[in-house]
């Protein structure tokens, strides 16, 4: 997928692009990036990369008419089950739409005023803009020192509400999902993006 350029901008980052997988193990996703002549490519024509693998906490809606991600939560390495009642680890959060055409005038207007707050959000380390189709599909990756500060932002700014309410009102979505991680390793390095494991395990 392309980005946008400061964040959410409608204007693109013609130097960040971004890959999201869904694999059914660990191993898998290790040995593709490790060998597979696709990800080799991709390497190889990157100044900086980073991979960051999460585990899905809850995942909601539906992306292209499904749901990749699956709504329950997964175990983590050695077996122990994420809940979604501990809120004190990061967590990274994943919003994804598809504009009705009749809207997209007044969406992106209000873009820039909606997302304002993040500049100064408590706890926020890292997010941007992605989407497959510029203007029409288009999502968020967020990352969070922890639930709680997200929750902050999205329940607690006057700016983000009103986005909520309009999407509401005005129907401005065929169709959205919303995915919730916990992140757990990365192999490479990105501005803003914390090395994991963060305690060393």
């Amino acid at each position: 997928m392309g980005s946008g350029s400061e964040g959410y901008s409608i204007y693109p980052d013609w130097n960040v692009y971004a890959i999201l997988q869904v694999w059914e193990t660990e191993s898998d996703a290790n040995r593709y990036f490790s060998s597979h002549s696709l990800a080799r490519a991709y390497a190889d024509r990157s100044r900086q990369a980073c991979h960051l693998f999460m585990h899905v906490l809850r995942a909601k809606g539906s992306w292209n008419g499904g749901n990749p991600f699956g709504p329950a939560a997964k175990p983590e390495p050695g077996g122990r089950q994420l809940s979604e009642a501990d809120h004190t680890f990061p967590i990274a959060v994943l919003t994804r739409a598809t504009i009705r055409r009749r809207h997209l005038l007044r969406f992106w207007r209000y873009v820039p005023y909606s997302q304002q707050p993040l500049d100064s959000a408590e706890g926020l380390l890292f997010h941007k803009g992605i989407g497959e189709v510029p203007f029409l599909q288009m999502a968020t990756f967020s990352l969070w020192r922890e639930e709680a500060d997200m929750k902050r932002f999205a329940y607690g700014s006057e700016n983000h509400q009103g986005a909520i309410a309009k999407t509401r009102r005005l129907d401005w979505y065929r169709e959205e999902l919303f995915a919730r991680f916990r992140p757990y390793r990365t192999e490479g390095a990105w501005p803003g993006i914390p090395e994991w494991p963060l305690d060393g395990s």
